[in-house]
Parts: C-alpha cells; structure tokens; sequence
C-alpha cells in the first residue's frame, strides 16, 4: 500500500505560558500573599502532539497532528498557531464544542528545571476512538505521546490504550509511543503502570521513554531512592537491564533519553524488527543494536519539550533509512538544538542545517559511566 504521510502524531495537544522569571527566586512559589514581577510571556502550542509533531515537521517530513481541542479561546489560538506553520496540520485536529481546552502553564524560577501546571480539560475525552483509522493506513509511522495525561486510556489497567494501539498497528503503520512523568499523587501516577506496559508493549514498536519515566514505570524502588541523584546513580549495564526488560515486554527499539547524559538505545532480533521495515529501516542493520550517545554540547535557554524533539530527531533519521548509531545522533542532535530557546519548538532547526551541525565538530557533553 502506498503510504504518503511519514508520521501521524496524537495524543496530548495543549497551549504552553512560559513567563520569564529567571530572576524569580524558587522560594517565591510558596510565599502565599506575595507580588512577583516576571517578564514576558512566551506562548506556544505543547504536548506531544505540537512538539514532536512540529519537529518533525521542521525536519522536512510529511506530518499530520491528530488531537482534541475546544471551540474557546485556547482552542482557538492552538489551532492558529498550528495553522500558521502549516494549515495541513490541524486538518485532522477535532474541534469538540463547550469543553475547555487543555493548557500548561511552565515555571521555570531561577533557571530551574520547569514545573509544570497542566490542565487536562478536552482531552480527558480522548480514547480509541479519537483516532482516524483509515488515515493511519497511510502513514508510514503512528505516534502517541503521553498516555498517563490522557485518563481514559489509563483507567481500568490500560484497557483502552491497549485497544488504541492493537487498532492502530493492525492498519499496517509502525508504532511509536512517548510517555510523560505522572504525577504520583494523581489517579495516573497511583495506576500500574508495569501492568499496563506489559499489556501494551506487545503492540508497540518503538519506545524510548525518560529515565525518570522508565524508573517511575518499572523500578518504582530505585526511582525513589534516587531522587536527587539519579543520573549520577545510573551506568551502561544498568541501563541494558532496562532496555532488556523493555524488548522482552514486545518492543522492537527500546531506548532511555537520559537528559544531558544523551541516549541509550537497544534494538531486538532480525525477525521482530522485519515489522519496521515499511518505514525505511533495513532490518538486518538495526538488529541486535547497542547504542550509546552523549549529549551534545549547549547553552541551555530552556528545557521545555527537548525529549519531544530528541524523538522527532530519532524517527526522522529512522524514516530517512538511517542506521542506529545514526538515530541515536539525530536523536541528540535535535535534543540539543530545542534547549537553545526557552519553549518547545523554535529552536529546532530543518534537516540540512541540523546536519551541518552534527559533521561540524560538535563537542559532546558528559558520558555515562561504563559500571
């Protein structure tokens, strides 16, 4: 079957607020009764579906965003922006009447990591049936991002999610999926998420969570105790345990984006990866892959949807028929251009610039311990 459209992206669309407030002490978000001047204010769309999707956009691939928003006035300005990139993309953006529209608001005081302020609204209503299935057989790759914000998938131990992506792979497309961190006090971080992975994974095909998301999932213990040191704790064998456990679950590239430690990326056996092969890859090449790659060096403005474009970097190279090694370069690559600016896509440069970036010298910039 001919499959014009590269990547479909779905799942969680919402509009970001970033208000400048560098110079805001962190202390100021618990002074109840107190006036804080900030600067001003950054608006963007957000989620996965706006920053992977408009990444990959940027590189120069087929895109198509499929995602619930309200007719209010952050519906409204959601979809203009999206519009003004390209009006393809909100062609299968559904517009549901007298909800609200979800939105983030990100603090980022002191040049802190972001704290995230979210609001679920109309996409509380996403399900199975919020994706266009006869659009899906002609895209080469489906992608979903951030199941634990989006309620009725997780509920009832990832029943829907499960249905959402057997659908979806039975149409011919690969699968990709993309988490975000729960909030562990909510009814999405009180899920089991071990169970609903294991129920899930079968139908997935690529998965590269965060190393906080793929602790929080799988390693609850370790998660917890490694709270403020949890990049200093990990290794390369620790990681290849994770990566394991991931392809033993049914995933056929399994991979953690370790933040400003770069990326790390196992892939399974000939046969489980001959399922990707409509996208571009030869499976011969991506078997049995071990990856490793350190971050690229930067000035970090921001942080905001870096592991969003970090995966748009790594299907790119993927569909592009680029090797493991390759993916894992364009992964960190495209990572490292978003942290330039302080929201989720503008930094992000097209395919040729990003390329002459990476054969340029780029330094690189910690790497992850061997043991």
């Amino acid at each position: 079957m001919n499959r014009p459209i590269d990547v479909i992206v779905s799942g969680v669309l919402c509009l970001d607020l970033l208000p400048q407030m560098e110079h805001v002490p962190l202390s100021a978000l618990a002074s109840p009764g107190k006036l804080f001047e900030v600067g001003s204010l950054s608006v963007s769309t957000g989620g996965a579906v706006s920053n992977t999707g408009l990444a990959l956009h940027r590189l120069g691939l087929n895109v198509r965003l499929m995602a619930l928003v309200s007719d209010d006035l952050i519906g409204r300005a959601t979809l203009e922006f999206l519009s003004d990139r390209d009006p393809i993309l909100t062609e299968s953006v559904r517009v549901e009447k007298g909800r609200i529209s979800s939105y983030t608001l990100i603090l980022t005081p002191e040049k802190v990591d972001r704290l995230f302020l979210h609001c679920t609204g109309v996409n509380g209503s996403y399900t199975a049936d919020s994706i266009d299935y006869a659009l899906l057989e002609r895209a080469k790759v489906f992608h979903l991002g951030y199941p634990p914000t989006l309620p009725r998938l997780y509920q009832k131990d990832g029943a829907e999610l499960v249905r959402l992506m057997q659908r979806a792979r039975a149409t011919g497309a690969v699968t990709s999926m993309d988490m975000t961190l729960p909030d562990a006090g909510s009814a999405s971080g009180r899920a089991n998420w071990a169970e609903i992975l294991a129920k899930t994974l079968p139908n997935t095909d690529i998965f590269i969570p965060s190393l906080e998301e793929a602790l929080f999932m799988l390693r609850r213990a370790d998660y917890t105790a490694w709270q403020q040191d949890m990049h200093q704790r990990i290794s390369h064998s620790y990681l290849k345990g994770l990566t394991d456990e991931l392809i033993r679950m049914g995933v056929a590239v399994a991979g953690v984006k370790l933040g400003a430690l770069g990326l790390f990326v196992q892939t399974a056996d000939e046969g489980r990866l001959g399922a990707l092969a409509s996208m571009g890859i030869d499976p011969q090449r991506w078997a049995n892959a071990i990856v490793y790659q350190p971050a690229f060096a930067v000035n970090v403005a921001g942080t905001t949807g870096a592991g969003d474009a970090a995966y748009a970097g790594f299907l790119a190279s993927m569909i592009r028929g680029g090797s493991p090694q390759d993916a894992a370069r364009w992964a960190c690559a495209v990572g490292a251009c978003n942290v330039e600016a302080a929201d989720a896509t503008s930094a992000v440069q097209d395919w040729h610039n990003t390329e002459q970036r990476i054969n340029s010298g780029w330094q690189h910039e910690q790497q992850l311990r061997d043991e």
